[in-house]
């Protein structure tokens, strides 16, 4: 006779010492985070090998119209993260069993439509992103194969908030990580060993995909309690829930190219010395700081689930403990790359403004990182706590009329430094505006969310609804 699996339905953060929690899940989180950059990173890795510009420019282009269809997943997996910490929080295990259900059913819905609609328009929109060509034709038809599996992304994206939202980093850590195993291991089967180029490399990227989806809800079945099977009233009923956090955090997405576009645009006009030292920033950034982009994902949980419970107290302290575990890793980093600043330039060859920026990136550049920490710190806050679109706010007025003024300026002031301390100097503003907001909304909150909350009502309603069948 075997044992039947474990369920583990409690909200585990309603107890315990909370910087320890946000820790050990923005840790476990970034890990999961860095697979998922190594996914796109190993793809360019084994296309740049085939020596082929046009291959690896295709690539390129693509990338930049996958970030938008992957910020569909991000919004559906905020979300679903959320509502499902909320309902933990609250003591209501058929909820968050009922929110998880259905948000991985609208993720899914939403993904196909969303992919039907890119599918039908890929050419335009590589066009639109500067391809053109052959390397227009490659870019298409690499992504012909990638954009139809977006379903399957999202389901990962989603099974992997839920994990969280029950306190289960580890678990969702390894669905990335062996998803991106899976890729490292067909690629240079695909695209070297069978011969099928950039057909390949799209082939295993949804191979991978694939394995991220089912890694991601297994552990769900295994030891969560599993879903409950919505009906078409419980999925009406969902519907308004979800699309109030998913569709704010899909367009919060959507602001950082913008401004991105601004800063790259002004650092053009100072020669390509300066576009390639902006370029070796952006990709030391997420090195060097994936712990912080994780911690708005690993702190949701920690939020949702005391505010679902009413527990503004600990609500208050984590928003505390996140900032401080924020500055403790920034002043941590920033030694360690000024420390390193010798061998970073003398690995990159760099010379002139590109040696410049990269001096400035290894100093005061790190420790301003730490105003962006805490906007996501305080964007996770206002998903969780019920208020999405001040997170929307918060980000495109950072990357509209906080970065292109102070861009702008800087460039004209400080030359090619100057716009990446303008860009430095938004987040250090708007981190301000957004701990401003956050505390005021902490003050505002009295008793159970379920009382204040409209889509909360709802939540209770489906569930409900749910029980009677």
């Amino acid at each position: 006779m075997t044992t039947p699996p474990i369920t583990e339905t409690r909200a585990v953060f309603l107890e315990g010492n909370l910087f320890r929690h946000i820790t050990v899940m923005a840790l476990t989180s970034s890990v999961g985070l860095m697979a998922v950059f190594a996914v796109d990173f190993i793809d360019m890795v084994f296309i740049a090998m085939l020596g082929n510009a046009e291959l690896a420019a295709a690539v390129g282009y693509a990338g930049a119209i996958l970030f938008f269809t992957t910020s569909f997943g991000i919004g559906m997996a905020i979300a679903a993260g959320a509502l499902v910490a909320r309902a933990l929080g609250m003591g209501d295990a058929e909820l968050a069993k009922a929110q998880a259900a259905a948000a991985l059913v609208w993720g899914v819905v939403f993904g196909a439509v969303f992919a039907a609609a890119v599918w039908l328009n890929l050419a335009p929109l590589a066009a639109l992103m500067g391809a053109s060509g052959e390397t227009l034709d490659l870019a298409v038809h690499y992504l012909q194969i990638i954009v139809p599996s977006l379903p399957f992304l999202i389901v990962g994206m989603v099974g992997g908030a839920i994990l969280r939202a029950h306190g289960d980093a580890r678990r969702a850590m390894m669905a990335t990580i062996w998803g991106a195993l899976v890729n490292a291991v067909l690629d240079p089967i695909l695209i070297f060993g069978l011969g099928l180029d950039l057909t390949g490399a799209a082939l295993a990227s949804v191979a991978a995909r694939l394995v991220i989806a089912g890694t991601a809800l297994i552990p769900i079945f295994r030891h969560h309690g599993g879903l409950v099977r919505p009906g078409v009233p419980e999925m009406r009923v969902a519907f308004v829930p979800i699309v109030t956090i998913a569709g704010p955090a899909i367009l919060t997405q959507l602001a950082t190219p913008l401004g991105q576009a601004v800063v790259t645009r002004a650092m053009a006009s100072f020669g390509e010395a300066a576009v390639a030292g902006m370029a070796i920033v952006g990709r030391m950034t997420p090195v060097a700081f994936g712990v912080i982009f994780a911690l708005s994902g690993a702190i949701g949980p920690v939020i949702g689930q005391n505010f679902g419970a009413g527990r503004m107290d600990r609500v208050r302290q984590a928003y505390r403990d996140g900032i401080l575990f924020c500055g403790i890793f920034i002043v941590a980093m920033t030694g360690i790359l000024f420390a390193l600043r010798g061998p970073i330039i003398a690995l990159f060859g760099a010379e002139g403004v590109t040696r410049d920026l990269l001096l400035l990136f290894c100093g005061p550049l790190a420790l301003a990182f730490f105003f962006s920490g805490v906007i996501y710190v305080s964007n996770a806050a206002f998903n969780n706590m019920g208020h999405p679109f001040r997170s929307t706010a918060i980000n495109w007025g950072l990357h509209t009329v906080g970065t292109i003024p102070l861009v702008l300026t800087g460039a004209w002031l400080f030359g090619a430094k100057g716009v990446l301390i303008g860009q430095a100097l938004a987040g250090v503003i708007f981190a301000g505006i957004a701990t401003f907001m956050v505390r005021r909304m902490m003050d505002g909150e009295a008793g159970p969310p379920v009382q204040k909350e409209p889509f909360d009502r709802q939540a209770r309603l489906m569930s409900l609804m749910h029980r009677r069948r």
